[in-house]
Order: C-alpha cells, then structure tokens, then sequence
C-alpha cells in the first residue's frame, strides 16, 4: 500500500493511492497516518479493505491535489551522515567506524513538493536524496535479525543542508539540518511488504534539470536493519519516528567547484518505487 495524507498544510487527512493512481480517503478508519496507525496491525487491518470503497478524493495527487508529509505526528526525525562510500570519498571524509547520527527538528518537515525556503544570509543551501525508513513497531535493544519486522514502511526524503551552518559554524551538524523547510517527506509511504529489498533501489536528484545524483542504496555502508539496532541501543524507537539513512555521492558540495541552490531553482528527485518530490526553492 501507498500510505498519504492530502490537503492543506497542518490539516492534512489521511489517504491511500489506488491501483488505478487516485487517492481515497482514509478519514473513516484513522485519525492520521501516524503512531498507532502504523502498528504491524494497524497494517495488516487495512490490507483487508476494498479501496475502492473508501471514497473517492477529487484531483490528482502531486498536480491539483496537494499531498503533505506522509507520516503525521513525527516523533524523531532521526539522521544518519556519511553513509554511502561513494558519498564520503566525495565529501574528503573517511567512512565512519560507527554511525554519523544527528537530528532534523520536526519543524523542518513539509510536503514532498511544497517550497523550500534558503535561509536569510545562507549561501551554502543543499541538496541530498535519501531513502526514509517509517518505524511501525517500537523497540529498544532490537536485534538486527528482527529489525526488519519493526519497520511500517519506507519513503522519499530531501535532506535539505545548510553547509556553511553544519560544517562552519561549529557545533553539530544539527542547526545545518534542521532549518523550516529542510525537511520535504513522501509522496507516499510505501509499506514494508511492497519493499522486498531495501539494499538496491535507484535514486536521483535534479537541479532544473540537470542530473547531480545518480546512485543507488546499494553503495550504503550501514544497512537499514543494522541502523535500527544500532539506534535503538541509545534510544527507544517509536511508532512514526523516521531515519533518514544518507545520501548517494552528487550533492552540491562534491562538486567542482562547489555548486549551491539560488532563489528560483526547481529540485526534482525519486526513489525507485517510492515516488518522487518537486520543490521550487525560495528565498526566506
């Protein structure tokens, strides 16, 4: 299933995409696609309905229709840096011996094609495609071999960065990450069952048009159930919460010279079988 939520920022209602595209509303059975909801049972109990009795939303999703974050009520935003080899090698940077991990805030998360706003007085804006994971079950001390079983579903994520604020300015990364609008999730969550194998799906990302990111979850270095386990050693993981799980090589800053966003730009990215985003940027 494609698991969404459409209409107006902050009064998105939760919705389900069709075999046929369209989207239908989930408003009758859950109040959001968020925590409970994303139970192993929740899931489960939704895989058992005839979509094409739930009532028809007009429009098409991602054109006349708006869709926002697929997942409502973000728990933690959780991300992992430098975790593609081809990603570090670009960045000069060595593959870490453990995972990079640092924060988006949830005020950072909007729509799949909403705008994303360059802050006031940056010049370093970024971008970076990365595969989403959706926690469904909640955890702490999760095996890896179980790690799997703990996942809701998988989506699109732009890992919008300020460079000059998480490399520069000292401190963590965090406040280079976590700026309004860095934070572009969906269209949809794809849940765990239609995502086989996490470890070979292709992603890209444009800039009007040019091709910066070409890759592939397969040049990740810690793979999905690994990070889950890794996390949920210094944190409990939560029905709803999110990884972010790195970006393939192609960001702005790899480039020769480097090359960042301006006022106006359009960022086009996908995943494979997960959708794809369109934001225009402008300026805060």
């Amino acid at each position: 299933m494609k698991l969404l939520r459409f209409g107006s920022p902050g009064l998105e209602k939760p919705g389900v995409l069709d075999s046929e595209g369209r989207v239908r509303d989930l408003s009758g059975l859950m109040a959001d696609v968020a925590a409970s909801a994303l139970l192993p049972e929740s899931i489960a109990r939704l895989r058992g309905i005839d979509l094409n009795s739930l009532p028809l939303v007009a429009g098409t999703p991602q054109k006349d229709l708006r869709l926002g974050p697929c997942v409502g009520q973000i728990g933690k935003f959780i991300c992992i840096g430098l975790n593609y080899a081809d990603h570090a090698a670009e960045s000069g940077a060595q593959v870490p011996p453990e995972p990079v991990v640092f924060n988006k805030w949830t005020s950072a998360v909007v729509g799949p094609d909403d705008n994303v706003e360059i802050p006031r007085g940056s010049v370093k804006t970024d971008w970076e495609v990365e595969l989403g994971v959706v926690i469904g079950k909640g955890g702490r001390y999760i095996a890896e071999a179980d790690a799997l079983s703990h996942v809701a579903g998988y989506c699109v994520i732009n890992d919008v960065s300020e460079r000059e604020y998480q490399l520069e300015r000292s401190g963590t990364w965090d406040k280079g990450k976590g700026c309004d609008t860095f934070g572009p999730t969906g269209p949809w969550l794809v849940t765990a069952d239609e995502v086989p194998n996490s470890d070979n799906l292709k992603m890209w990302l444009e800039v009007d048009g040019k091709r910066y990111q070409n890759g592939s979850t397969s040049t990740m270095v810690y793979k999905v159930p690994f990070l889950i386990s890794y996390l949920s050693r210094f944190m409990s993981l939560q029905p709803g919460d999110v990884i972010s799980t790195g970006t393939p090589p192609g960001v702005g800053l790899g480039q020769k010279p480097p090359v960042y966003l301006r006022a106006g730009q359009v960022m086009h990215l996908g995943i494979e079988g997960l959708g794809t985003q369109t934001q225009t940027v402008v300026q805060a």
